[in-house]
């Protein structure tokens, strides 16, 4: 039953874990499509390609800045777990 909590609580890790790689991008994307979003119906320009290539800017751009920081929560995500593996089946 020990083995079945450890799994859960990595499951549960797992999903914070991705979040917490996820959050940065989002709330960048979510910005910059609200403030196109603002200017377009300001405007009344309906272009599409106006909504994506600033988000495709800005994830870029937050990729670059903090890839690294999300990379490295991955890893040590990913050492526990092999850590985890490797003493459920000792």
């Amino acid at each position: 039953m020990d083995d079945t909590a450890t799994l859960l609580a990595l499951a549960d890790r797992m999903l914070w874990t991705a979040a917490l790689a996820a959050v940065p991008v989002l709330v960048a994307n979510l910005a910059v499509g609200l403030v196109v979003g603002i200017i377009q119906a300001a405007t009344s320009v309906n272009e599409q390609t106006l909504t994506f290539v600033p988000k495709l800017a800005v994830t870029v751009l937050v990729l670059v800045l903090l890839g690294g920081a999300m990379l490295g929560l991955a890893a040590d995500f990913l050492k526990d777990v092999m850590a985890q593996i490797a003493m459920i089946g000792k």
